[in-house]
């Protein structure tokens, strides 16, 4: 080689080195237009192409300089590279060997087949290769970046981190370093620091992808939602194929309510990666916040098909079994979660729910207080606590909830959770005036992300609704179909507005020994539904109302029936308090003609009170005064039209009676029922079953007077929405 050439050739590797690619391949090239075959030419214009992202190129070009100089470990070692990035795993291992064999001291080989084992899940055998590496080379920066990987992997973060910052010691500007460790800082929730290594990372790489998208998952965690998507765009911009930014882009969407957008960015990531189980997971959260479960179940359980021991999985599941009512599955999914990871934040909420449903409120406090202690930044752990709590939650604990709302990275749909929480503290603390504030916040928030989340409510929508049920059931449906239904007097309907007492009724009846409560049910929307075979939608359902058969009763109310007795095969009575069935009813009246109702009543100032300071999973009219006092007025309504028509009684039981006069209440329901009377339904509250109601703390506790006339205290802020709403009517 020429003097002159050999100028070139360190010009160039000086070039190459400080991340100058095009310029270090141009005197590359210029070397081998003179000379075809120079081996380092080739080698070194293979290593750009292949950092350039064409492997297939370095494989060929690092081949030929082999060819020349078979004997150089190095061509080797980063042949393997090229193989591994084109997924040619068996040749990349093939190729470290050979390295390996020319040199057994060869650092980089040794380096390259850690991250070979690293790509085929073999922590141990990687971390092996990578500590051999740094023994060859103390100062191999990119090898102890490589072993921090492999130790976070194996579930050693604080190993981890210490080793991306040895790797930074020796080599601050190593971008692939300064990205992994914002990364695990950022599962520390360490936000500034992991913004800050993420931000050096892109700045080193900026036309690396992996960087963009772990500076979009800082960004999403700080709640700026539009520089995230930006990251994620520039990411996949770079690289298009890469799955999991799809669906950290879908996680973004997901989080800005936007669902729809989301699924169609997991579908595309599963498309590309369908062996993934985060991506599956990812997939069933957003069909679970769309409530559709069925869907959802089969997305968690193809993930734990995936990874059998995949803890997000069973966290997943456990959730929706929970949402359809199944307890012990779901209790069995989230301790399954927790034993696979027990600094789980979300699974442990989302455990400590079901406890309190289940009665269970020290335990769940517990769980509630370890989250808080290991996790400060937790969100719904401080929100469900102060829930959990109320006027019982301690200065400490307030203090804690209310710097975390002040945190200015917080997301909207976090703030909305605390917002909700420390009203209801303010409010048994008698504090109404905050109370109402954070009441008013929190909503507006809500109502915004049910906007965004295309699961804003339609007053005019439900109005048509109501209007169809009153055309459909009709004095001539009824007169035609009356008594072709089921000859059973099992089912036990309980109706009314939420927060109307339908859970307090329930928890009397259930405490009889011949009745089970199955608490909110969705059986009744089910089959009205079904009154159209070929469609699930309300209107179709009721366009085919009008033509409903005694064969049509028989269908539906063989199902129905079967999915009550799957409940309880042998109870005289089982209870459905689903408040919603009140629309329903004219549907309910001919499948079971022997069935008994009760509507409860509760002043509709209290109702709506209660209404507005609930935190509702899926009711989407308690946010806006405005769409409460629409919803009330329909629900008179069709109250209304009911008992003009209905061919069957339905008992009236006010809430304010029941307070005032609880056996001569209970009395009356059970006789109503045809059920003998039994003093334990007045220790409604001991009941040892779950309880899913948002008032659930309350109603294990003896009954108290305190939340009649409960709208007075609100009367200074919403006292002109009091003087619209709609009287509540006599009993009739």
């Amino acid at each position: 080689m020429t003097p002159q050439r050999g100028d070139d050739l360190n010009t160039a590797l000086s070039l190459h080195q400080i991340g100058r690619l095009p310029e270090a391949a141009e005197i590359y090239r210029r070397i081998l237009a003179d000379e075809p075959m120079h081996p380092d030419a080739l080698h070194l214009l293979g290593v750009v192409s292949h950092q350039e992202g064409d492997s297939a190129r370095a494989v060929d070009l690092i081949g030929r300089a082999i060819a020349v100089r078979p004997s150089v470990a190095v061509f080797h070692a980063n042949l393997a590279e090229a193989y591994r990035a084109l997924g040619q795993l068996d040749r990349a291992i093939g190729c470290c060997r050979t390295a390996l064999r020319l040199q057994p001291a060869c650092a980089e080989a040794a380096n390259n087949l850690g991250l070979i084992y690293l790509q085929q899940n073999k922590i141990e055998e990687a971390r092996a290769q990578f500590e051999s590496a740094v023994r060859l080379n103390p100062h191999f920066a990119l090898a102890h970046n490589n072993l921090g990987n492999a130790f976070r992997l194996g579930g050693d973060e604080d190993r981890a981190i210490a080793l991306f910052r040895l790797a930074l010691q020796q080599h601050p500007d190593l971008g692939e370093a300064h990205s992994n460790l914002g990364q695990l800082l950022l599962e520390r929730n360490d936000l500034e620091a992991a913004l800050l290594h993420c931000r050096e990372a892109v700045r080193l790489q900026p036309n690396t992808a992996e960087a963009h998208n772990n500076l979009g998952n800082v960004l999403r965690r700080k709640g700026q939602l539009v520089e995230a998507r930006a990251s994620y765009a520039e990411a996949l911009r770079l690289t298009p194929d890469l799955a999991l930014t799809y669906g950290n882009m879908g996680q973004v969407l997901q989080e800005d309510g936007s669902l729809e957008e989301a699924v169609t960015w997991y579908r595309q990531a599963l498309e590309l990666d369908p062996n993934s189980a985060r991506l599956h997971c990812f997939l069933g959260s957003a069909f679970e916040e769309q409530e559709e479960y069925d869907g959802a179940a089969e997305e968690y359980q193809q993930a734990l098909r995936l990874d059998p021991e995949f803890a997000e999985a069973y966290n997943g599941l456990g959730w929706v079994r929970h949402e359809q009512g199944a307890y012990a599955p779901a209790r069995e999914y989230f301790e399954s979660a927790l034993r696979l990871r027990s600094d789980f934040p979300i699974a442990q909420s989302n455990y400590a729910s079901l406890l309190v449903e289940l009665g269970e409120f020290a335990s769940a406090e517990k769980i509630y207080r370890d989250v808080i202690q290991r996790r400060p930044e937790s969100v719904a752990a401080h929100a469900q606590l102060a829930v959990l709590l109320r006027g019982k939650m301690t200065a400490e604990d307030e203090s804690a909830l209310r710097q975390l709302l002040a945190d200015p990275n917080l997301t909207d749909h976090q703030r909305m959770h605390l917002h909700f929480g420390l009203a209801q503290v303010c409010d048994a603390r008698k504090n109404y005036r905050e109370a109402a504030e954070q009441l008013q916040l929190g909503n507006a928030l809500k109502s915004q992300w049910q906007q965004k989340a295309n699961q804003a409510y339609d007053p005019d929508n439900h109005h048509r609704f109501i209007d169809g049920l009153i055309s459909a059931f009709s004095p001539e449906l009824f007169s035609r179909l009356y008594g072709a239904g089921f000859d059973t007097e099992v089912p036990l309907f309980i109706v009314g507005l939420p927060r109307s007492g339908t859970t307090l009724t329930e928890q009397i009846l259930a405490r009889h020994s011949q009745v089970f409560g199955a608490g909110e049910l969705t059986f009744a929307r089910k089959s009205f539904l079904a009154i159209d075979e070929n469609s699930a939608t309300e209107e179709d359902a009721l366009q085919k109302s009008v033509q409903l058969s005694a064969s049509d009763l028989h269908r539906l109310g063989r199902v129905h029936l079967e999915r009550l007795r799957s409940l309880d095969a042998a109870a005289a009575r089982i209870v459905d308090k689903m408040p919603d069935n009140y629309m329903y009813l004219g549907l309910l009246s001919l499948l079971f003609p022997k069935a008994k109702f009760i509507y409860c009543r509760r002043d509709l100032r209290d109702v709506a009170v209660s209404c507005w300071m609930t935190h509702f999973r899926h009711i989407r009219w308690a946010n806006d005064l405005d769409h409460i006092r629409s919803r009330f007025e329909e629900h008179l309504r069709i109250m209304d039209h009911w008992r003009r028509v209905l061919p069957v009684p339905v008992l009236e039981v006010d809430y304010e009676e029941q307070v005032a006069d609880l056996e001569g209440v209970a009395r009356r329901m059970l006789a109503w029922c045809g059920l003998d009377w039994e003093p334990a339904c007045l220790a409604f509250h001991e009941v040892q079953r779950p309880v899913r109601t948002a008032s659930v703390t309350q109603v294990r506790q003896p009954l108290y007077s305190r939340s009649v006339a409960r709208w007075k205290h609100y009367e200074p802020f919403l006292g002109s929405f009091f003087d619209r709403l709609a009287p509540t009517p006599p009993s009739a």
